[in-house]
């Protein structure tokens, strides 16, 4: 997906520029670049990944592709207690399919979120697992679990269709 899909697919997601936000599980830094894109100067960005190379391609990424936004990479596991500031926002992209009790993280990390901070979630519209997604989380099952995590009004904003696979990536919101 090209960097201007990626900021289409989630623009909808964000109310206001600025804030401090987490990108958990950020990879090399695709979505976490897109969110810095609309967020602007007066962010920071903390893209949390434990693959230390994606946390070195994200540092050399910084230096060639200066993004608008601060960004703060850190190699963390996520599913372990992280130390962050108190966040406006968090992204996680293509994550939640890796965790297996999804409620419980969810619920870990709107704890994590201000009151009124929101939840910016992009994953893949499925429902049956596969090797490279273990646990799927099409729309309707993210709904439930954001409702069951105490998150309100879900909402599904994007929606992205594969050119050479057909499979959709969906983007959704839900406010603490």
């Amino acid at each position: 997906m090209e960097h201007r899909e990626m900021v289409n697919l989630i623009r909808a997601g964000i109310i206001a520029p600025g804030g401090v936000w987490a990108d958990l599980g950020a990879g090399t830094g695709n979505f976490t670049w897109a969110l810095a894109e609309l967020l602007g100067t007066n962010a920071t960005i903390h893209a949390l990944d434990r693959d230390a190379k994606a946390i070195a391609a994200q540092r050399m990424r910084q230096q060639s592709d200066p993004p608008a936004a601060t960004i703060i990479p850190d190699q963390a596991d996520v599913t372990r207690p992280i130390d962050l500031p108190t966040l406006d926002g968090i992204i996680m992209a293509n994550l939640l399919h890796f965790i297996r009790d999804q409620e419980v993280f969810l619920k870990k990390i709107r704890a994590l979120l201000k009151p009124n901070g929101r939840l910016l979630l992009v994953e893949y519209e499925q429902a049956f697992p596969i090797p490279w997604v273990p646990f799927p989380v099409a729309f309707t099952r993210f709904s439930e679990l954001a409702v069951a995590a105490e998150f309100h009004s879900p909402t599904q904003i994007g929606l992205r269709h594969s050119p050479s696979s057909g499979r959709a990536l969906y983007a959704a919101v839900a406010d603490n």
